[in-house]
């Protein structure tokens, strides 16, 4: 897992085509806001969440965040242990985040 300070995550996260950005934080948390184009899958889920990331492509590039970094970096582990090769969790999650949120 490679654990990346907000601009490096951001940075890397545009200049990485096709890359995926996942927040995996609840649904009411992602509701509140989330970063622009991200897609949620809520950790918490145990198995649905497991069943979600089996539908990923294993090949291309993961920017994962939750509210402080620890879900996320949870989530990263796990993605690693399934054989994802390029993800990336933002430190401090959502609290450390200096771009805009959608709401």
């Amino acid at each position: 897992m490679n654990q990346l300070s907000p601009n490096e995550w951001a940075d890397l996260q545009q200049q990485t085509p096709e890359s995926i950005i996942l927040d995996v934080r609840t649904e009411e948390e992602f509701d509140s806001g989330y970063i622009a184009g991200a897609t949620n899958f809520d950790i918490r889920g145990g198995a649905a969440f497991m069943d979600s990331l089996e539908t990923l492509d294993k090949s291309k590039s993961y920017f994962v965040y939750c509210r402080s970094g620890a879900r996320s970096g949870q989530a990263c582990q796990l993605m690693g242990q399934l054989g994802f090769n390029h993800v990336y969790n933002l430190d401090g999650g959502v609290l450390a985040w200096e771009g805009d949120l959608v709401e």
